[in-house]
């Protein structure tokens, strides 16, 4: 049975880190859901598709393949939760309670939670950190450079460009949305398959990837 990962997504949020860490889950044969975190009207929701088109980090636009329904987005339905970054539609997720309830549900369900950059539990930004909205426990992590000093006295900041803790991988930057979503692939599918999903790829040998 394949497996089957759910990928939020807001307005602000970072167009690399979702498509990239989408694009390489599907190469794998996940089984890939993208559903929209809506905070008031989007600005390109009145065009008439359902649901509104997301306005990512540099204006790029997507159209996700749900609505988030928290009800239909929990751990007994899909195998991992993906968070990408992006600071704007960072603060959008991590000021919604059905977020953070998921995130919680996918961390006690001993389901991966994966979470990129400013996505990442510990630096989603609303005026406290999520991973403490959400009731996340003191682990390893890492981020973008630019929240480090808000991390290091709550968590075991690392500098490494995938850090995984407890099932719950996370990535620093969008420079490294790739060794990311490999490093996913293996979690869900095994190394062999992350192996043969990143050669046709070319991904570029000298870049370090996280085993």
């Amino acid at each position: 049975m394949a497996k089957k990962a759910l990928i939020l997504i807001a307005d602000g949020t970072e167009e690399m880190e979702f498509t990239i860490t989408y694009d390489t889950l599907v190469r794998a044969g996940v089984e890939c859901t993208s559903a929209n975190v809506q905070s008031g009207g989007s600005p390109y929701g009145s065009v008439g598709t359902s649901p509104a088109l997301v306005v990512c980090s540099r204006g790029v636009k997507i159209l996700p393949d749900t609505t988030l329904q928290p009800l239909e987005a929990g751990p007994d339905k899909y195998d991992a939760l993906v968070i990408p970054g992006g600071l704007k539609g960072a603060e959008v997720l991590s000021q919604s309670t059905e977020v953070q309830t998921l995130v919680r549900q996918y961390y006690e369900g001993d389901k991966i939670v994966a979470m990129i950059c400013a996505g990442d539990p510990s630096s989603l930004i609303a005026g406290t950190l999520a991973a403490k909205t959400a009731g996340l426990p003191h682990q390893p992590v890492t981020s973008h450079p630019v929240i480090q000093n808000e991390l290091t006295t709550v968590y075991d900041y690392q500098e490494d460009t995938v850090v995984v803790s407890n099932k719950v991988p996370g990535q620093g930057h969008t420079g490294t949305a790739f060794p990311f979503a490999f490093k996913l692939v293996e979690l869900l599918c095994g190394k062999a398959k992350s192996d043969e999903v990143r050669g046709p790829m070319m991904f570029p040998p000298s870049i370090p990837y996280p085993y």
